[in-house]
């Protein structure tokens, strides 16, 4: 980050505390990770209250505190009070932002958001120093730490915004202030927190992220995604430019064993590239991914040619090659990450069009923040379960019973009320030479990425 001394920052957050002048050069809200010279910013928490910590960090050292009452035994002169500390941690990334002179790139959206960012990232650093958001810090918290953490020597800084209502995508966006602004998709996620417009209110709180965008900034949307009218007409009320996304830009297409082999139309430049891993989200976030390099100038053909080499997170759709006790092996997909329906589909579709000796099995687990659509969503899955040529579908969690009430009796069929014994049985029933499994579900509502972690580091022994 940006050296900034400890009186502007008092000024940034409209402190009148009389604090020692003295220059920051870190600034945090975890106490775990303070050290000698760092700020630490006292925010209260669902669970912990930052000014429970303030002693400790002073403890290791640190040089300020921002704080909404004074700490005893803690000097005045290194305390900068204010009325609400979370506000105050925004002011400090605003100030920062509007000081950064590279490009910024902001993007949200229902799914894949992480995945996106990180390829973003893994293509545009071939073009220059690049900042992103670490993780998927996207919430309230974690978009003002990317932006107080910038490289401000960057020449690209990706911020990835994640949201759960109305609203805050507009504050976040407020902060980032995109010169690009990206929505990937938008699908039935966080359904329980929009009870009367469902996806629509989903597509318009998505949609909130061209209000960041200054007049001429970019705007690009995935063209086939649920309620694109809504977010095209919301970044023409932005006055952006704008950049559509999807089959529109696919010429020709061919499933290889591994992935797509692709001829796509970039605003009249056609492109021939290779992706590594299979899936329809793989391929759009492909035609993104090259929709910002062509936003950019920057150089398409050379920045597709980068594109098979990427590498998904884990838990992300991620492929492992892993052995079986008696000398067998077997393919895992590990998209355990989260789940929700039109991701799950999507995934499903894939592993439906990979080609194997063995047979597939998909471990479903529940899905969450679904709200009254619970049922109906998870009937949707079994349905398209149902229809793929997976041969054994196994069900985690109470909700996932309605996945399994759609298989028929051509496939075989588990159920699980949780994950406790999932490995033992996988390993030791289930999986045989040259199977392909596919793991999702909801990430703390069925726990199924620890059923792949475990997979993962048995297999890889």
């Amino acid at each position: 980050m940006m050296k900034i001394s400890s009186k502007k920052i008092a000024e940034i957050v409209g402190s009148i505390s009389n604090v020692i002048n003295e220059d920051v050069e870190k600034i945090t809200t975890d106490s775990r990770t303070v050290f000698k010279g760092d700020l630490f910013v006292a925010i209260k928490g669902e669970k912990f209250d930052g000014h429970e910590f303030v002693a400790d960090v002073m403890d290791k050292g640190a040089a300020f505190v921002i704080v909404e009452k004074l700490i005893a035994d803690v000097p005045a002169i290194r305390q900068i009070l204010v009325s609400d500390t979370l506000k105050a941690y925004g002011d400090i990334a605003s100030y920062v932002r509007s000081q950064y002179k590279g490009i910024v790139v902001g993007l949200t959206g229902s799914s894949g958001k992480t995945t996106l960012k990180e390829e973003l990232k893994f293509v545009l650093k071939k073009f220059g120093p690049i900042s992103a958001t670490e993780g998927n810090f996207n919430n309230h918290i974690g978009v003002p730490k990317s932006l107080i953490d910038l490289d401000m020597n960057s020449k690209y800084a990706i911020i990835e915004m994640g949201m759960a209502g109305y609203g805050e995508i507009s504050h976040l966006t407020a902060m980032v202030k995109p010169d690009i602004a990206i929505v990937n998709n938008v699908y039935p996620m966080h359904l329980e927190f929009f009870p009367e417009e469902g996806v629509l209110g989903i597509a318009k709180a998505k949609a909130e992220i061209f209000e960041g965008l200054p007049k001429g900034g970019t705007a690009i949307i995935n063209n086939d995604t649920n309620h694109v009218d809504v977010l095209v007409e919301k970044a023409k009320k932005a006055d952006a430019r704008i950049v559509l996304f999807g089959r529109h830009n696919v010429l020709s297409q061919m499933e290889t064993n591994g992935g797509w082999s692709l001829e796509c139309d970039f605003d009249n430049e056609v492109v021939n590239y290779e992706l590594s891993a299979r899936g329809e989200h793989v391929k759009y976030n492909s035609l993104c991914v090259l929709s910002v390099v062509r936003a950019l100038n920057l150089d398409v053909k050379k920045a597709a040619d980068f594109l098979k080499d990427f590498e998904t997170p884990d838990g992300r759709g991620r492929l492992h090659e892993l052995k079986l006790g008696d000398g067998g092996k077997y393919l895992l997909i590990d998209d355990s990450y989260s789940g929700q329906p039109d991701a799950v589909i999507i995934g499903l579709n894939a592993l439906n069009s990979m080609k194997t000796d063995g047979k597939k099995i998909a471990v479903l687990g529940k899905m969450g923040e679904l709200g009254a659509h619970t049922q109906e969503k998870h009937i949707e899955v079994g349905k398209a379960a149902q229809g793929t040529d997976v041969k054994v579908v196994i069900g985690v969690g109470e909700p996932a019973k309605d996945i399994l009430a759609q298989i028929g009796d051509d496939k075989e069929q588990y159920y699980f009320e949780n994950k406790d014994g999932l490995v033992e049985f996988l390993l030791n029933k289930v999986l045989q030479n040259n199977d392909i499994i596919f793991i999702k579900g909801s990430h703390y509502g069925s726990r199924v990425f620890e059923v792949a972690k475990e997979l993962i580091e048995k297999g890889s022994q």
